[in-house]
């Protein structure tokens, strides 16, 4: 039924406006309104705090039927209930959750993620946003780059050090209203693909942040944001099974209406044998999501799960959704076509977060730690 739900919305109120958003850069304020109204966003959360209770399974479902119609609205989206309101679920206290998560997750709120820097990406320990401890609350300075929703959010979550020497383990969270004073838009980002949403990098020029915006405590923002990451993978994840899902649709419906050598291109036991092979791929990776969320919904540790799935799916959909491209040949290589719009948005899936090579690295971790016992 949920599921249904999302399907239909993606379906009628999403497809018809992808042109739009396209082009304009971004989502309208009122169709992530109306995401936050039917309860998407809540649908993974507690009922405490006007969730569904449906866990990660919910969130990655969301994000699969969202990828399965256009990337960028699941990245939109994703951001804000993945990353925003996660940090804010695990490391905010009860005031902060009701002032802030409650409203996101109905959608009269939009939040962001801030953690990339120019010189910070996979190497967090390394930010140089500073946090500096002044009368009553925090003064930040420094800059963010590659933050969706960074331009179009009502507050931020921004990772910033308080202390270089420390690194990782200086490293504070907090909740920034965008509204305050200090907080710039330095530059949008022109992007090869997830073009319609908003992408940007930040200025932060002494902005003020009240102790009350300290997001948990200081020196713990290092294992929030993992653990908020951990999530935002599953569904990263589950959006790759979407987007190739929609891939197969496209390949074969071309396949099928498509005449080579007086017979359909389906009746060629190449082209058969790459429907195959996506459709077996699409099972794998239906199969491990869907897994590693049920493993996360009974509380467990998904870090390795999470690392897995983000690094397989998204292999697994680029080359789905390339092997699509290649069935419909020229058609496929039109900037016009839904699957070259595919392509360009699957290319990210393999960068954002956490690079696959530090999820490589996640899982060698992981593997070494147990004395290579599976």
């Amino acid at each position: 039924m949920f599921r249904e739900m999302v399907r239909e919305f993606a379906d009628k109120e999403i497809r018809p406006r992808i042109k739009e958003m396209e082009e304009a850069g971004g989502m309208p304020r009122e169709l992530f309104n109306q995401m936050g109204e039917m309860g998407f966003f809540a649908a993974s959360y507690p009922e405490e705090y006007g969730g569904a209770g449906l866990g990660k399974t919910a969130y990655c479902i969301v994000f699969e039927e969202l990828s399965r119609v256009h990337g960028s609205s699941a990245v939109v989206a994703g951001a804000h209930m993945g990353l925003a309101c996660g940090a804010i679920y695990l490391g905010g206290n009860e005031t902060q959750k009701k002032k802030y998560l409650t409203q996101a997750l109905e959608g009269k709120m939009m939040g962001a993620f801030a953690l990339t820097e120019p010189s910070a990406g996979s190497d967090a320990g390394n930010i140089k946003t500073s946090a500096i401890k002044k009368n009553g609350g925090w003064v930040l300075n420094g800059s963010k780059r590659f933050i969706t929703n960074g331009a179009d959010a009502d507050f931020t979550i921004v990772i910033a050090q308080t202390d270089p020497m420390l690194k990782k383990d200086g490293l504070a969270a907090f909740i920034v209203e965008t509204k305050t004073k200090g907080y710039k838009v330095s530059r949008v980002e022109h992007k090869l693909g997830i073009k319609g949403s908003r992408t940007v990098e930040l200025a932060l020029e002494d902005v003020f942040v009240p102790d009350e915006n300290l997001l948990g405590e200081v020196g713990k923002a290092f294992r929030m944001f993992m653990q908020t990451l951990n999530g935002g993978r599953l569904g990263l994840a589950a959006g790759c099974v979407g987007s190739s899902k929609r891939a197969f649709e496209i390949a074969f419906k071309h396949a099928s209406d498509r005449q080579q050598f007086d017979s359909p291109l389906l009746s060629f036991q190449m082209i058969q044998s790459y429907l195959a092979r996506i459709r077996a791929n699409i099972y794998m990776m239906e199969q491990a999501v869907y897994s590693a969320a049920k493993t996360a919904d009974e509380g467990k540790d998904v870090r390795l799960e999470a690392a897995c799935v983000k690094l397989r799916c998204s292999e697994m959909n680029m080359w789905n959704v390339d092997t699509a491209l290649q069935i419909l040949g020229g058609d496929g290589f039109s900037d016009e076509s839904e699957i070259s719009r595919m392509w360009r948005d699957s290319r990210i899936n393999l960068i954002f977060e956490g690079t696959n090579e530090i999820q490589q690295l996640l899982i060698f971790k992981e593997a070494y730690s147990s004395g290579g016992k599976i």
